[in-house]
């Protein structure tokens, strides 16, 4: 098989590329050349730029299959389709849970869920936020669907975490939980979440595009369901430390903390077909112990998200011993 990635040397990108090359696949990597430069030498690259239309690279060349990664509005996905036409066998675009409607959905919601609006327009500098993301994606995967009908297939994953993840999100409850200690959780421990492993979701995508399947499935994990505490135990016990999660009052509003989402049981997706399409479990201590390998071998970077030590410090002592939340331990 020849793949040719659009993206590729950041995080999800990345692991779909070193997954379809341990698969013996061919690849192309088409980007900017801004990240990346060191990794997978001898693979082919291709130069353009999503930001000012530069597609010109790819009007030579045929691939048994697009892995778009790096489309997030319209014209980005517009474009590369006019440049490749039809030398392609399959386009695979990875998608968003933020596709669907905010109201009225079940926990446990398919893929035949209802999505929102689609928005084709954003403002000049196409700067996506919480109301133009989602319907932003919706429009990316109409067009599409339009031009490959059945050789188009969507991926749509939840939260994505592993090494190499550029937001912080899972890796600041890693590092968290590896300090040990008491943690100020802003949010119910019982609130359920989903993440999937980085390199679970690229080995549906290599799955899904061996098998040549059509369609929408959503990749999430873990194959077990967790709680927002139970995740932050289990970080613990990837780090073999001790810790005690207290539910604490935020004195400003929460929606971007790490994982914590007032609505996340309606955002709760169904994994079943993807699970038959082929989509991985790797266990939810696993992704963590890699993920605070790899976090530890950077040396440990600042995160932009969630509380500094000093912060929670003050918030666990203004809140008089804290609500008691739960404990857990490398001796559980």
């Amino acid at each position: 098989m020849d793949l040719l990635v659009l993206g590729g040397t950041s995080f999800v990108g990345r692991a779909i590329v070193e997954e379809a090359l341990r698969r013996g696949a061919g690849v192309t990597l088409f980007g900017r050349g801004r990240t990346g430069a060191d990794l997978f030498p001898g693979v082919p690259r291709l130069t353009g730029d999503r930001d000012t239309g530069d597609y010109a690279a790819l009007r030579d060349g045929r691939w048994d299959a697009v892995v778009d990664v790096s489309g997030y509005v319209p014209r980005h996905v517009g474009q590369a389709m006019d440049a490749i036409g039809d030398r392609c066998g399959r386009y695979l675009f990875i998608s968003s849970h933020a596709v669907y409607q905010r109201s009225g959905v079940l926990p446990g919601s398919d893929e035949d869920t209802p999505r929102r609006a689609p928005v084709r327009t954003v403002d000049s500098t196409e700067s996506l936020d919480e109301d133009t993301y989602g319907p932003a994606k919706v429009a990316c995967e109409d067009d599409v669907v339009a031009r490959y009908g059945t050789r188009a297939t969507i991926v749509r994953p939840g939260k994505v975490a592993g090494p190499h993840d550029p937001s912080g999100t899972f890796t600041y409850w890693v590092r968290r939980a590896a300090r040990g200690g008491r943690i100020a959780l802003p949010a119910d421990p019982a609130q359920p979440v989903q993440v999937i492993d980085s390199r679970d979701l690229a080995g549906l995508v290599v799955r899904l595009l061996l098998d040549g399947r059509p369609g929408a499935f959503h990749a999430v994990g873990p194959a077990e369901p967790t709680t927002l505490g139970g995740l932050i135990e289990t970080c613990a016990r990837a780090a073999g430390t001790e810790v005690e999660i207290v539910r604490v009052t935020p004195e400003t509003e929460t929606r971007m903390f790490p994982l914590v989402r007032p609505n996340w049981p309606t955002q709760q997706r169904s994994p079943a077909w993807a699970r038959a399409a082929g989509l991985p479990a790797t266990p939810l201590e696993a992704t963590a112990a890699d993920v605070l390998a790899w976090d530890r071998e950077r040396g440990e970077p600042p995160i932009s998200r969630g509380y500094t030590a000093q912060e929670e410090e003050a918030l666990l002592a203004r809140t008089a011993g804290g609500t008691p939340g739960t404990r857990s331990g490398a001796e559980r």
